[in-house]
């Protein structure tokens, strides 16, 4: 190995770890100041305001892996006539920062967080004051969160349920995104994610450097709308065929 590779792999190794500090702390300073609104008697009209600031945050957070040459996340098919109004948007997660990177270009949207980081009181304040809910609650969260989307707020959720399995394309996908789009009576928006297998997927550590530069391409295929009549296993299958032809090209 030559010295000015080894010298970008100390590099690239280094800025992975202030990119992890500094997305902690900032993370828990916003925390931190979401922490005091929870005594406010009416949560839900600051959740508007902390929503935009987690999404100026991603938006920063896309920006900063770019000019540390870590991460290009690029975007195709997120235009103003594509993302306007409420929908349910559901995508493929083959690695821990997905979220990150979609909530940068959603206006307005809210996310299902696993019942361990909103009981978390380092992370928690930030999710419960920006509205986004627990993913614990069963038939209720699907009530809850139509009632939510058909007020005019999207739905950011991945349907596989956790990080893709490595080796496999797609997890089986869950039909509680087909029961909130009907019960909303929004259209489904379908974004696939294609990033390196070892861009932090399922079971490897954060801290746990993949090999940079890495390329990240986030693509919305469009609307898959609900149909008269149509079960929520049917929607659910017409998405993950979606989902895997986008990636299984033929």
């Amino acid at each position: 190995m030559t010295i000015s590779r080894r010298a970008l792999r100390v590099y690239h190794w280094v800025a992975n770890w202030i990119s992890w500090t500094m997305f902690a702390t900032v993370g828990v300073l916003l925390n931190v100041a979401c922490a005091p609104l929870l005594l406010s008697r009416d949560r839900t009209r600051h959740g508007s305001a902390v929503r935009a600031t987690i999404r100026r945050l991603f938006v920063a957070w896309c920006a900063w892996l770019h000019a540390t040459r870590l991460i290009y996340v690029r975007f195709h098919g997120f235009t103003p006539e594509a993302t306007a109004g409420p929908a349910v948007y559901i995508a493929n997660h083959p690695g821990l920062l997905d979220a990150t990177f979609i909530l940068s270009r959603l206006h307005d949207a809210i996310c299902i967080f696993k019942p361990e980081i909103m009981r978390n009181p380092v992370l928690g304040p930030a999710a419960l004051m920006g509205g986004y809910v627990s993913g614990d609650n069963g038939v209720d969260l699907i009530r809850d969160v139509a009632g939510r989307v058909a007020g005019g707020n999207s739905l950011l959720i991945f349907p596989e349920g956790t990080r893709t399995v490595p080796g496999t394309t797609l997890n089986p996908l869950r039909p509680g995104f087909a029961l909130i789009a009907s019960r909303a009576r929004v259209p489904v928006r379908v974004i696939v994610v294609r990033a390196p297998i070892d861009l932090v997927p399922k079971g490897w550590s954060w801290w746990r450097a993949p090999q940079f530069p890495a390329q990240v391409d986030i693509t919305l295929l469009g609307e898959l709308e609900w149909r008269q009549e149509e079960s929520a296993a049917a929607l659910t299958a017409r998405a993950r065929h979606q989902l895997l032809t986008a990636l299984v090209p033929s």
